[in-house]
C-alpha cells in the first residue's frame, strides 16, 4: 500500500469526494485508510459501568469510518493559471543518491 500514515491525501470518489485531509491510520490488510474528517459516520453507545463503579455516559457519537485505499490520492500543489492546487497524484518509488528507497509524487516529481 502506497497511503501512508501521515499522508495529506484528496478524496477522489464517493460522498466526500474533493476533500482534503490528513491520514489518521491506515490498515494495509484490508486495503483501507482513515481519513480525517472523510466518511463521518454516527455511532450510537450504550451508557457503561467501568470496573472502579464510575459511570460512562451514553449516546451519539461521530466518528470517522475507514475508505478504501482506491478512492484516495496523494494530494500535491500544482500551480494552474498562476494559482495554486491541491490535486491528487499517485505514488512512485525510486532510490535517491544515496541509494536508499524513497516514495515520490508521480505528477510532480518531487520526494515525499
Amino acid at each position: 500500500m502506497r497511503i501512508k500514515k501521515g499522508d495529506k491525501v484528496v478524496v477522489t470518489a464517493g460522498k466526500d469526494k474533493g476533500v482534503v485531509g490528513k491520514v489518521i491510520a491506515a490498515y494495509p490488510k484490508d486495503e483501507r485508510v482513515l481519513v480525517e474528517g472523510v466518511n463521518r459516520i454516527t455511532k450510537h453507545t450504550k451508557p457503561t459501568q467501568t470496573a472502579r463503579g464510575t459511570q460512562q455516559s451514553g449516546g451519539i457519537v461521530h466518528q470517522e469510518a475507514p475508505v478504501h485505499v482506491s478512492n484516495v490520492a496523494l494530494a500535491v500543489e500544482v500551480d494552474v493559471d498562476g494559482k495554486k492546487k491541491t490535486v491528487g497524484s499517485r505514488v512512485g518509488y525510486r532510490f535517491d543518491d544515496n541509494g536508499n528507497k524513497v516514495r515520490y509524487a508521480k505528477r510532480t516529481g518531487e520526494e515525499i
